[in-house]
C-alpha cells in the first residue's frame, strides 16, 4: 500500500494530478476545490506557494474523488469500479486479522520536530474552506489518536479540528464515537487526555480510521492487516502515543475536561451540504508538539453539496463494511451494497437475490441494526439482482417501477443520527436528541409474483459487449 508520496505518484501517472499556485488559504483553496469537483472525473488537487506560507508547505484536496484513485489507494488496480471495487474492499474487511504496528526509531515525520514554545500550528497553511465557517481547518482529513487508560489500546478516529491560535485548537467528535467515549475515562477521573493528531495521513490509515472498528480492535493493526505489512510507528515526545512514521504533520498535547476548558466550535459546511451542527463548546487541545516531514503536504478533506461526494473512500469502505455485516448476520444472497453519491450515508442500496418471503426485508431490518448502516441514514432502497446498485437511473427506475408506495415502504424510528443531520427539529436538537427516522424501500418485484412480474425489455449483456467491441468507434 502505498505512502501519501507514492500515491500521488501513482495519481500523477494516472493523469488524475494538478498542481495549484499561488492560491490563498482564505476561501480561494476551497473554491477551486468545489468547482473543480463538479466534475465527476476531477484531478487531485496540490497546491503550493500558498499566500503567506513558504514554498513546499503544500496542501491536498480531492485525494479520493474518483473510484480510480480509491483503489489506487488501496494498492488495487484503478479499472475497478462500483460493486466490484466495493466486493473487493468486502473481501479485506472480511477478516479482522490483527498486524501490530512495529516501532521504528526514526522516521521521515522526525525531519522537523518543535516542541514547548516553538510549537505551534500556524505554521501550515490550514484553509477557511467555506465563507460561513467559524474559522481555519487544520484537520478535516486526518486521524486522531487515543490510549484507552484502562485496556491500554490505542484508537484512530476521524475528527474535525479548527484552530483556536498557534497553541490551541478546538476538536468536534459526534456522540458515541470511540474517540469521545476513550476521552471521557480520563476526565471522569479528573485527568486530560493525551492526543495526537495526524494532518498529513497516508490514504491507508485514513480509511481505517473513519472505520468504527469494534471495541479494543486498533487501527493501526487493522492498517497492517489492508497492507500486508505492520504500520511502522515512532513514539511521541509528549505523549508517548504511537506516531505514524511516514505522516507529514502530526502534532500531540491534551484534552482538558470540557468542564475546565472549552472553546466554541464551528460552523462548519459538513458533508450534508448545510451547517446543521451549527456553534456549540466543545474539547480544547493545547498543542505541545510539532512534528513535520521536510516540504510537509497537509491533506484536506472539503465538504461539498456538489455532486458526485467528496470522497468515494468512506463511500466505498461503509458500504463494504455493511455488506458484511448482513451477511455475518445470515442473510445469504447479497449481491451489492452501495451509498449514494449524493447522499451517502443518508441512501444506501442493497441488491440480493430473492429466496424467500421477507428476505428483501430482513436485510433491510438488519442494516439499520448494523454499526455502519445505523448511524445517520435515511433510505435503505431494496432492489433485485438484475439491478446494479451503485447505477442510479437503474435504482431509480427499479423504485419507479417496482415500489408500491402503501405496501413497500416501512418507517422506522428512534434510530441513531448526529448532531450534523439537518433535519433534526430544533426543539430535539435542543433536547440533545439527536435521532431519526429511517425510510424502508422496497423495489424488488413483490416474492409472492415475482413470476407472473412483466418481463424486462433490455439488451442482454453478452450481446451489449458484442456490440461494443464491433463498433468501437462510436462507443469511444
Amino acid at each position: 500500500m502505498p505512502e501519501l508520496r507514492e500515491f500521488l505518484r501513482r495519481v500523477d501517472e494516472l493523469g488524475e494530478l494538478k498542481t495549484v499556485r499561488n492560491a490563498d488559504w482564505n476561501l480561494e483553496i476551497g473554491a477551486i476545490t468545489e468547482i473543480s469537483a463538479a466534475d465527476p472525473n476531477a484531478p487531485a488537487l496540490i497546491f503550493d506557494d500558498i499566500k503567506g506560507y513558504p514554498k513546499g508547505f503544500r496542501l491536498l484536496t480531492n485525494m479520493f474523488h474518483t473510484q480510480a484513485r480509491t483503489a489506487v489507494a488501496l494498492g488495487m488496480t484503478p479499472e475497478l469500479r462500483g460493486v466490484e471495487l466495493v466486493r473487493a474492499v468486502k473481501e479485506l474487511l472480511s477478516t479482522t486479522k490483527r498486524v501490530p504496528a512495529v516501532s521504528v526509531g526514526e522516521g521521515p515525520l522526525l525531519e522537523n520536530v518543535f516542541t514547548g514554545a516553538e510549537a505551534g500550528v500556524l505554521r501550515f497553511p490550514a484553509p477557511k474552506l467555506h465563507r460561513e465557517d467559524g474559522g481555519r481547518y487544520l484537520g478535516t482529513a486526518d486521524a486522531v489518536i487515543t490510549r484507552d487508560p484502562e485496556d491500554d489500546w490505542v484508537n484512530l478516529g476521524t475528527a474535525r479540528v479548527q484552530i483556536l491560535d498557534d497553541k490551541k485548537v478546538c476538536l468536534y467528535v459526534s456522540p458515541g464515537k470511540q474517540t469521545r467515549l476513550i476521552a471521557q475515562k480520563y476526565w471522569d477521573k479528573g485527568k486530560n487526555c493525551p492526543v495526537a493528531v495526524v494532518c498529513g495521513i497516508d490514504p491507508v490509515l485514513f480509511a481505517v480510521a473513519g472505520l468504527g472498528l469494534p471495541w479494543g480492535f486498533s487501527e493501526y493493526d487493522f492498517a497492517g492487516h489492508i497492507q500486508h505489512a505492520p504500520a511502522q510507528v515512532v513514539k511521541g515526545k509528549i505523549t508517548g502515543l504511537p506516531l505514524p512514521a511516514s505522516a507529514e504533520i502530526v502534532f500531540e498535547g491534551e484534552i482538558p475536561p470540557p468542564e475546565i476548558e472549552a472553546q466554541m466550535e464551528g460552523p462548519f459546511g459538513e458533508w450534508t451540504g448545510y451547517y446543521a451542527s451549527g456553534t456549540r463548546p466543545s474539547p480544547v487541545i493545547r498543542i505541545q508538539a510539532t512534528y513535520h516531514r521536510n516540504d510537509p503536504i497537509l491533506t484536506v478533506l472539503p465538504d461539498f453539496k456538489t455532486y458526485p461526494l467528496s470522497s468515494y473512500l468512506f463511500l466505498i469502505f461503509c458500504a463494504a463494511g455493511l455488506w458484511n455485516e448482513i451477511e455475518q448476520a445470515g442473510v445469504t444472497d447479497i449481491r451489492g451494497v452501495w451509498q449514494a453519491e449524493w447522499g451517502a450515508r443518508f441512501f444506501t442500496v442493497i441488491s440480493l437475490k430473492q429466496r424467500y418471503g421477507g428476505h428483501a426485508r430482513q436485510a433491510a431490518h438488519i442494516a439499520l441494526g448494523a454499526r455502519e448502516g445505523g448511524y445517520l441514514g435515511r433510505f435503505v432502497v431494496l432492489v433485485d439482482d438484475d439491478i446494479d446498485p451503485s447505477n442510479m437511473q437503474d435504482v431509480l427506475w427499479a423504485m419507479s417501477t417496482r415500489c408500491d408506495p402503501q405496501t413497500s415502504i416501512e418507517i422506522a424510528s428512534g434510530c441513531w443520527s448526529s448532531p450534523i443531520d439537518p433535519r433534526i427539529p430544533p426543539a430535539q436538537r435542543a433536547a440533545g436528541d439527536f435521532t431519526n427516522s429511517r425510510a424502508i424501500i422496497d423495489a424488488c418485484r413483490p416474492f409472492a409474483w415475482r413470476d407472473k412480474f412483466p418481463k424486462v425489455h433490455s439488451i442482454d449483456p453478452a450481446y451489449q459487449n458484442e456490440i461494443k467491441s464491433k463498433w468501437k468507434e462510436i462507443f469511444k
